[in-house]
């Protein structure tokens, strides 16, 4: 019997938890790509990060930080798949100027993946009521026309899709442009399950079950995270990795009573999959088994 296919770990480095919630979240790109190296070291193969706030007016985010950032990780780690973030905020402003820094660094051959985001959902409710002032005033929208402009522009660069599952409705939208090949190959479908931030689904075996009738049939290969909680102290993680999915950890996401650093979230989750017989893939493995080109 062969032995069991190696699991994706994706660390997401930062996001949009501030420094006051966890003194360990690093900001600066060298901050950045010293967390991207250990984490890379200890068994991540997707790293993310973001360089700007999630909520930005005129929706630009430069790629000079992510440039630097990711320059010595990918010189250390020529396969580790890297892929950027897009302003949450920038309600208005036209798809083309948005996911503009994600086309740059496609068009640069940095990351392998770029973001898309299939559908709009009001995120920022946290569960004791309180919604963020840049969130209130509407939610986080991409239309149809931009989903399909992000997959395109995918294709254009032989970038694998990150695509973002925030509720059923964006797995819909997935699915249904990829049964009419308009998902360009590479893609992982990422289920983002909601913790203490109130959207989507809660990070619940039946919740994932339902993700899961509608995604089987495509073969498209995913993973899960939990934003605002914890994906493997929840129990998701170990359901996930027995149903064949891969898994996402990082400051970005966690929430908890503690204020752990990223390479320890790497460590448990890899801790995890060795307590499943498992083990996380390496970069060139895990660009294997998204289908997404080496480097070249």
């Amino acid at each position: 019997m062969p032995p069991p296919a190696p699991v994706v770990l994706e660390v997401a480095v930062n996001g949009a938890t501030p420094r006051s919630v966890n003194p360990h979240v690093p900001l600066t790109p060298a901050e950045v790509a010293d967390t991207m190296l250990a984490c890379v070291a200890r068994g991540a193969s997707i790293v993310h990060d973001h360089h700007e706030a999630m909520f930005v007016a005129d929706g630009v985010h430069p790629v000079e930080p992510y440039l630097e950032a990711w320059a010595p990780v990918l010189a250390a780690y020529p396969d580790v798949l890297a892929y950027p973030t897009m302003a949450a905020g920038a309600r208005g402003i036209p798809i083309e100027r948005r996911w503009a820094h994600v086309e740059e660094l496609a068009r640069r051959g940095t990351g392998g993946l770029s973001l898309v985001d299939p559908g709009s959902v009001n995120v920022g409710l946290t569960s004791d009521g309180v919604v963020p002032d840049a969130a209130a005033p509407g939610p986080y929208a991409n239309s149809y026309a931009d989903t399909e402009h992000m997959f395109a522009r995918c294709a254009v660069h032989g970038t694998g899709p990150s695509i973002s599952i925030f509720d059923p409705s964006f797995l819909r939208t997935a699915l249904t442009l990829h049964r009419h090949g308009r998902v360009p190959p590479g893609a992982i479908v990422k289920l983002y399950f909601g913790g203490e931030l109130e959207f989507g689904l809660p990070p619940t075996a039946t919740a994932l079950e339902a993700y899961l009738e509608m995604l089987e049939p495509s073969g498209l290969p995913w993973s899960v995270a939990v934003l605002g909680g914890d994906v493997v102290a929840c129990g998701l993680a170990e359901t996930a990795v027995r149903r064949g999915g891969h898994l996402r950890v990082g400051l970005e996401d966690f929430a908890g009573p503690s204020t752990p650093t990223n390479t320890e979230l790497v460590e448990g989750a890899v801790a995890l999959l060795a307590d499943l017989g498992r083990r996380p893939a390496t970069p060139a493995e895990a660009r294997a088994v998204l289908g997404v080109p080496r480097r070249g």
